[in-house]
């Protein structure tokens, strides 16, 4: 089984995006990592993140690079905005834990970060700089020997996921206008998770700040079960693959 390391900007994204595929990955044999750029290590999301991520059966902690997250400034006090922070400074931090773990995969948000969150497009400028340059001997050579990711799975939202609910969604914090969802054309994996589903749920779940705060949460938990339920089961990626054949997520 493939190693998976997942790149998200916030807590909840690991699970909200890549749940069931995570819970998968675990319940197969696999090996799960996550890095997840914002919120310092002690704070309540970081904790919860900690509980989210045991839902999946995933039981390896998280990296936290320990950025602020935008508007939560005490997310992580006295630290930059992710989207402000030296790009150097995070991309080296990555580097280092993916040679460190080695992954065969790297999970992260599309080049709109799904539906436009300038946190998501920064983690996957952040990711893709880290992948390149961890597989570069010449490259943050303090920072372990050079590993070769095999391929890269971006998170995206289909036109027909997207006009089947996520649109109702996202739009709470979004202009729904810039959010029209990814051509089919341009999906490579889309992933049937169902059987995962109640524990990508339960997952969500766990990030209790979150749903105090977020309309988007709110208005997820509100679904009735069968419109939660077709949003929850499907979890679509653009791949690249980084070497000849790459390495297959499903």
């Amino acid at each position: 089984m493939p190693r998976i390391l997942g790149v998200h900007a916030h807590p909840d994204d690991e699970s909200i995006w890549t749940g069931g595929t995570l819970a998968r990955h675990i319940e197969r044999g696999g090996i799960v990592d996550t890095v997840t750029c914002t919120w310092a290590t002690g704070t309540p999301r970081h904790l919860e993140l900690i509980d989210a991520l045991a839902q999946l059966g995933v039981d390896h902690p998280p990296k936290m690079l320990g950025y602020a997250d935008g508007g939560v400034p005490e997310s992580a006090p006295d630290q930059p905005k992710f989207v402000d922070s030296r790009l150097n400074d995070a991309v080296g931090a990555v580097v280092e834990y993916i040679r460190d773990v080695k992954p065969h995969i790297v999970i992260t948000y599309d080049a709109y970060g799904v539906y436009g969150h300038p946190d998501h497009i920064h983690a996957h400028r952040v990711a893709l700089a880290a992948v390149e340059a961890a597989a570069d001997s010449h490259m943050y050579i303090d920072r372990g020997a050079a590993w070769q990711v095999q391929s890269l799975y971006f998170v995206t939202i289909g036109e027909e996921q997207m006009a089947g609910g996520w649109n109702r969604l996202v739009a709470k914090t979004t202009d729904p206008i810039a959010i029209p969802g990814t051509p089919a054309d341009r999906i490579d994996v889309i992933a049937d998770v169902g059987a995962w589903q109640a524990k990508k749920w339960q997952a969500i779940k766990a990030h209790h700040t979150e749903f105090n705060r977020s309309r988007t949460l709110k208005s997820m938990a509100a679904l009735e079960p069968e419109a939660l339920e077709r949003l929850m089961s499907i979890e679509s990626f653009q791949r690249r693959d980084l070497v000849p054949g790459g390495c297959d997520l499903f």
